[in-house]
């Protein structure tokens, strides 16, 4: 019997709402939502890059609006409703979800084998910082005494200290207890999530299927290339992603299904099968504007979004100056479901002023084309009041009076743009 088939459209609209993207930035943000969020997507991505804001911070806004960060941090660092672990990098991942990654703790001791000449080298560095954080409390690696390595740079050039902080933090020894300037402070595991002493290990191969359910559902159907791209850690060795998944099809966990124009191999929940057929009738898929942090969890796999939205997006943070296309840290602008372009804005926050460096808006856009999905056409009208909505908000979040606009490409939006800007500041004004 034939995979049953699916629309790539259908699968789009079924990975926005697992994203939370159907209406962002329409309900406010509660503590519920911001863990059902979480939940559904595996984690917020963690990154120190502070242009704007940080990505964690973003990516919550995209979703819900404008809201009060301290608010965030006491839900992750005193309330302990999520906490800091690798999924896809380093993010903020569900208390609820501890059991699972505490195999993935446990399994980094005798997995990551690179580790083993450092160890052998600084055993008493290990032994010396896990009791003095157990018999002093919460430190940073500046708290302790050292120096990198003369004449070498890079990730390996930390200094012994920073290695022992990150090899105990990664096998779940220690966790990070809070942040000072975006600098981690660790504590012992157990004094910041007292759970953990109750926790029953769960397996290896209970994580393994566990992983690729928790991807499937924050995908709603993918391929096996999309299971690798998503959550990247653990870095599984060949075939054990293969071999899980393989196990939950023959389970009846996961069902393979068909996507139209697509040769590869698909695989969805089987519970999500309904939740399929329901997105390939919904009449649009997102309704809606909102600005994508580059680290959001929608773009972990970036070859998953040029397939689902035909959308080419490269983060440029790393590219030198001089041959960035877009700019230095580029927010993609999703409208109704579809990129129509990309956003370099960077937050003055003394002057209290958003500066839009620079809006891309993509050709077919521009044109009035339909979208590379075949969706139809957007709107201009609609999606640059929507632009305009989405960076007074983005203003206020980052705590900026006024936006500022510079370059548009292509050149001929910029007055409409201006407009909506005007237009949308004075709609708040009088709300």
């Amino acid at each position: 019997m034939p995979p049953r088939a699916f629309p790539l459209r259908a699968v789009t609209a079924l990975f926005l709402e697992r994203q939370h993207l159907t209406r962002p930035r329409a309900l406010p943000l509660t503590t519920r939502r911001l863990l059902r969020f979480v939940e559904d997507v595996g984690g917020l991505q963690l990154d120190s890059i502070n242009v704007l804001e940080r990505a964690h911070y973003l990516a919550v806004w995209a979703r819900f609006g404008p809201y009060d960060r301290a608010w965030l941090d006491r839900v992750v660092y005193r309330r302990r409703l999520l906490f800091e672990y690798w999924a896809h990098a380093a993010c903020l991942v569900p208390t609820t979800m501890l059991p699972w990654w505490r195999r993935a703790m446990l399994d980094y001791r005798v997995r990551h084998t690179g580790w083993s000449d450092w160890l052998r080298r600084n055993a008493k560095v290990l032994t010396r910082v896990r009791e003095t954080v157990a018999s002093t409390g919460p430190m940073a690696h500046a708290d302790f005494e050292g120096r990198r390595p003369s004449g070498k740079s890079g990730w390996w050039s930390w200094k012994p200290v920073q290695h022992a902080f990150h090899y105990l933090w990664m096998t779940g020894a220690l966790t990070v207890h809070s942040r000072q300037h975006f600098n981690k402070r660790f504590d012992l595991l157990e004094r910041c999530l007292p759970g953990v002493n109750g926790c029953e290990d769960v397996s290896a191969e209970t994580f393994r299927r566990w992983h690729v359910e928790r991807s499937l559902h924050a995908m709603g159907a993918a391929t096996e290339q999309d299971l690798t791209g998503y959550m990247t850690f653990p870095r599984f060795g060949p075939g054990v992603r293969r071999a899980a998944l393989r196990e939950l099809v023959e389970h009846g966990e996961v069902t393979e299904v068909a996507v139209e124009g697509s040769a590869a191999r698909w695989y969805a929940l089987t519970r999500d099968l309904p939740a399929l057929a329901r997105a390939r009738r919904l009449p649009v898929v997102s309704r809606g504007t909102t600005l994508l942090a580059p680290f959001d969890s929608l773009l972990w796999y970036r070859q998953r979004v040029a397939r689902l939205f035909g959308f080419d997006y490269r983060i440029e943070v790393y590219t030198p100056g001089p041959k960035r296309v877009h700019g230095y840290y580029t927010l993609p602008i999703l409208h109704d479901g579809r990129f129509v372009g990309r956003v370099d804005a960077k937050a003055h926050r003394a002057e209290r002023r958003l500066e839009v460096r620079h809006v891309h808006f993509e050709p077919w856009f521009a044109a009035g084309a339909a979208a590379p999905t075949g969706d139809g056409t957007v709107e201009q009208e609609a999606a640059l009041a929507g632009v305009a909505d989405a960076l007074h908000s983005l203003a206020t979040f980052v705590g900026g009076d006024d936006v500022v606009l510079r370059r548009v490409t292509p050149h001929r939006l910029r007055a409409p743009l201006s407009r909506m800007l005007v237009s949308s500041e004075a709609s708040r004004r009088n709300a």
